[in-house]
């Protein structure tokens, strides 16, 4: 995209005659980034950091990010949501969605950051919608391929056994389940690299808050 093109972006949303002062126009929107043609506003990535803030996903905890930090965060999510659209891999059950919904919209309503007032009614359950699409995406393009032997298994816990010097620990699942878990959430954050890496990217100044 030429620099022209990119620094047009940022005026998408200017206000028309009636909001044109001497000075130039006045803007209602801003732009954040584009993510392969696709633009990210200012206010998208307020959102995703006033839901992390609020640990709206069940199960979550607190996360306080600037606003750089919540728009990478922002376009990892929309790189691979670009790939679940085009590879239509990935669904929402309804049931667990509504569930997710009712719990997400009570930690929102629970939470003590004034940033939950700029949340329009819906945007929860469709936040909430996207991030168990992005996990059912990433369970089946990555996770499904993470391969664990139990050799691996037994030696992490013999290596436990030998740190602690007693029989308290983990059983055997639970190390197992730990060990998975840190695998595909290194292997995700290996197809986010690489996607990134093809991606034609481009970021608008963006003050931290």
């Amino acid at each position: 995209m030429k620099p022209r093109v990119a620094i047009l972006l940022g005026l998408l949303f200017l206000s028309p005659a009636e909001g044109r002062a001497a000075e130039g126009y006045r803007v209602y929107e801003s732009t954040a980034a584009s993510v392969n043609g696709e633009v990210l506003f200012v206010s998208d990535v307020a959102r995703e950091a006033c839901f992390l803030r609020c640990a709206a996903m069940p199960g979550s905890k607190e996360e306080i990010l600037s606003s750089r930090e919540a728009r990478d965060r922002l376009i990892l999510d929309t790189l691979a949501l670009q790939e679940q659209r085009k590879l239509l891999l990935g669904t929402v059950d309804n049931t667990t969605l509504s569930g997710y919904a009712l719990e997400a919209e009570s930690r929102m309503a629970a939470c003590p950051s004034p940033c939950k007032r700029e949340i329009a009614p819906g945007e929860t359950r469709e936040w909430i919608r996207r991030k168990l699409l992005l996990r059912d995406f990433f369970n089946r393009r990555v996770a499904v391929f993470v391969e664990l032997k139990d050799d691996d298994v037994r030696r992490e816990l013999a290596r436990r056994s030998s740190a602690t010097g007693n029989g308290a620990g983990p059983t055997r699942e639970e190390v197992r389940d730990e060990m998975l878990d840190a695998r595909i959430a290194r292997e995700i954050r290996n197809w986010q690299s690489r996607a990134a890496s093809k991606s034609r990217l481009i970021l608008s100044p963006l003050e931290d808050r």
